[in-house]
């Protein structure tokens, strides 16, 4: 559940200081930083690192600050926060950026708050909604989901580079397609239940109208942006999709709230034969999910189910490694997206585990017809190894 669920009936809407997108904004990040540290720290693995030095070098260097990389390890998890914390403290650093992807971001935020600097989110990928909101997912080391962790304020900047975005992968925005597609699912659930949002509150006119209007982008620009970044292409699609998933879809979940999407994906973290799943990846099964527990229209999830399969994102059991998992696994599954802490008791009605269950089941048959019609033939999980 949200932060602060026993809040005063308020409504509450959340966002970071400054958004700055588009082809080359990374060469504007030290000019940025300057108004936040004047020793920050990059967090970043050593991929993203090797990609943005070369631009980064020069970007700090117009800004007159230093530019003092420090390796992620590579998994959110408690232990990195506070190891990357220490360094920011015996180096005298006075604001730490997040480079890369969602992992690095939520771990320089749970560093940054640990330390008490800001932090500033610099994407090099629209994988996740991450690099705007006021919260962290923290994981085991094995990757399973843990907990979520909230901060007393958002990013101070956020800088997203379409150009790195549509060099990288595109399984990268397909992922992040599929994580901003729940945004408006969970938002119009939480409304439906008033029930509370990320951020202690209820939501807003504008948290639930970010939502919709990131779902409305998905569905207009998805195909295109993919076929776009496929050529490493910046497009007016890419741009409309990079803001859909990361702006839009962080202020979306956040301020219009979770529901049973993303306790889904929380209880698939919890079996390693899903890790070979992206985070978007797994909420699409998510989002299937709910929109079956709700009881939606047949032909809207079939609709959806088509629309995602094409999009590149599993849509069946099988593809998330679960096609042959006994009632064990499932229970496993479900005991872990039914945590008393989880949002999927933001819904309008409690679910019973086996209705989470059935759900999760239905879901491979909706799947396959949804591949069937779209052309990709049988589900395996070697598509997303």
């Amino acid at each position: 559940m949200a932060e602060n669920s026993n809040s005063p009936h308020v409504s509450v809407f959340a966002s970071p200081g400054r958004y700055v997108q588009g082809r080359g904004a990374l060469g504007r990040l030290g000019p940025l930083v300057v108004g936040f540290g004047s020793k920050p720290l990059v967090l970043a693995d050593g991929v993203v690192r090797d990609l943005t030095e070369p631009v980064l070098s020069g970007s700090f260097e117009e800004a007159a600050v230093p530019l003092v990389f420090e390796r992620f390890g590579g998994v959110p998890t408690r232990a990195e926060a506070d190891r990357v914390s220490s360094v920011i403290d015996e180096g005298g650093h006075d604001v730490i950026i997040g480079l890369g992807g969602g992992a690095a971001i939520d771990t320089a935020k749970a560093a940054g708050d640990n330390a008490g600097v800001p932090w500033v989110s610099a994407a090099t990928v629209a994988s996740t909604d991450a690099p705007t909101s006021a919260l962290s997912v923290v994981y085991t080391e094995s990757g399973a989901f843990e907990s979520y962790r909230f901060y007393d304020r958002n990013p101070a900047l956020v800088v997203v580079d379409t150009q790195y975005v549509a060099e990288a992968p595109a399984r990268f925005l397909s992922g992040g397609v599929g994580d901003a597609l729940a945004t408006w699912i969970e938002a119009r659930a939480v409304r439906r239940a008033h029930s509370h949002n990320m951020v202690g509150g209820f939501p807003t006119h504008a948290g639930t109208a970010l939502a919709e209007l990131s779902w409305d982008l998905l569905w207009s620009s998805s195909l295109p942006a993919l076929e776009a970044v496929r050529s490493d292409l910046v497009t007016p699609d890419v741009e409309a999709i990079v803001e859909a998933t990361t702006l839009l879809s962080g202020l979306g979940f956040e301020s219009g709230g979770l529901a049973a999407a993303h306790a889904v994906h929380d209880g698939l973290t919890a079996v390693d034969r899903t890790h070979h799943l992206t985070h978007g990846e797994k909420v699409n099964i998510g989002s299937l999910t709910q929109m079956l527990l709700e009881g939606e229209e047949a032909s809207d999830i079939d609709e959806f189910a088509e629309f995602t399969a094409r999009v590149g994102l599993p849509t069946t059991l099988t593809e998330a490694g679960l096609g042959e998992a006994d009632e064990a696994v499932l229970e496993e599954v479900v005991r872990a997206a039914m945590d008393p802490s989880e949002t999927i008791h933001n819904l309008a009605f409690e679910p019973t585990h086996q209705d989470v269950r059935d759900a999760l089941r239905a879901v491979e048959g909706v799947g396959r017809r949804a591949r069937s019609r779209a052309g990709l033939g049988e589900p395996t999980p070697e598509d997303y190894t």
